[in-house]
């Protein structure tokens, strides 16, 4: 069956370049699949066109501010069009990096899991702006066990925009890298820099029906997985899935790895109440999965992850859009 299906894209993040690549693949892929693609960029037009077009359903290829933090998704459920994604509340809350410890515990209510995350402290800019916090800087390297070197970045974004790796202790260093993540965001995270693995898990369906994609390795071929290697095809290696003596040297204990890995993403995915699709971002550090954020708005270029994972799941894709498109429509 056929539908006509709005692929919602560009709009004025800062990520407006990836996802109208997105939406292109995207449109592409529905249209060799026979559904009538209504390719629209979120401009002050969006709503007239939307009640006048009336498709069937919206594929949100939208990514950073307006798709992430449930604005779009808040207007699709007033307009009362099913679209494919997280509900807005859900977008609220994953769309802040910091709420991942309170989501996890509160959704464990005391028993143990598989994710864990680097230990950090989040600060407003209001509290450096207007309350001194500038002259607290001192504190850091005391306040987070695991000490030097350090992450800082916005609280919330993606495509790891305003991030930073601090290596020194200095307080004019770690106070640029500070002013720098809040050019990005009203808050910064401050924590642990994680080395070992870096991994991407998509997770499809929601609930205890969600599974995993195959795990995504993800290696910069100089320095880290910053928002310049994520824009240059020659900067990183992926491998789909991950490879196994990346994790371990016994196969059977990589294996094992693998599976709690996997497991750690759908924690995350159903802790936060995730929908249709999202991607679990995290470091294996040779003992524990040390999450880092979820994205409820995953790409889907041809440098993507989320089609990457699904490829090497065997699944194209066509066969994946079509599969949620039908979530969706059934809901």
């Amino acid at each position: 069956m056929t539908y006509k299906v709005a692929v919602l894209m560009g709009g004025s993040s800062l990520e407006r370049e990836f996802s109208l690549a997105s939406g292109k693949r995207v449109c592409d892929a529905l249209e060799a699949l026979g559904h009538e693609v209504l390719p629209l960029d979120t401009t002050s037009d969006l709503v007239t066109t939307l009640r006048a077009e009336k498709p069937d359903v919206c594929y949100i290829a939208l990514h950073g501010k307006h798709s992430e933090d449930g604005t779009i998704q808040s207007l699709l459920e007033f307009l009362q069009i099913p679209f494919v994604g997280s509900p807005a509340t859900v977008c609220r809350s994953t769309w802040n990096k910091s709420t991942l410890p309170h989501v996890l515990e509160s959704y464990r209510e005391g028993e143990p899991g598989d994710a864990a995350w680097p230990y950090g402290i989040c600060i407003a800019s209001d509290a450096f702006k207007d309350m001194g916090a500038a002259f607290a800087l001192d504190l850091f390297p005391e306040r987070i066990p695991a000490g030097l070197p350090f992450a800082v970045k916005p609280a919330s974004q993606g495509s790891a925009l305003g991030m930073s790796k601090v290596t020194v202790d200095d307080r004019h260093v770690l106070g640029e890298a500070i002013l720098n993540a809040l050019s990005f965001d009203d808050e910064v995270i401050i924590e642990e820099w994680v080395d070992g693995v870096e991994l991407a898990v998509s997770v499809i369906g929601e609930g205890w029906d969600a599974y995993a994609l195959a795990p995504v390795e993800i290696v910069p071929r100089h320095g880290i997985y910053d928002t310049e290697a994520r824009l240059d095809d020659m900067a990183v290696d992926f491998y789909a899935p991950v490879r196994l003596e990346s994790l371990s040297h016994d196969p059977a204990q990589a294996q094992a790895i693998r599976n709690e890995i996997e497991r750690a993403a759908l924690e995350v995915h159903r802790a936060y109440g995730c929908r249709d699709l999202s991607r679990v971002d995290m470091i294996w550090d040779g003992a524990q999965a040390k999450v880092l954020e979820i994205n409820v708005s995953p790409g889907m270029t041809e440098l993507s992850l989320l089609p990457m994972a699904a490829q090497a799941s065997g699944i194209e894709l066509g066969q994946l859009l079509e599969e949620l498109i039908g979530r969706a429509l059934d809901r």
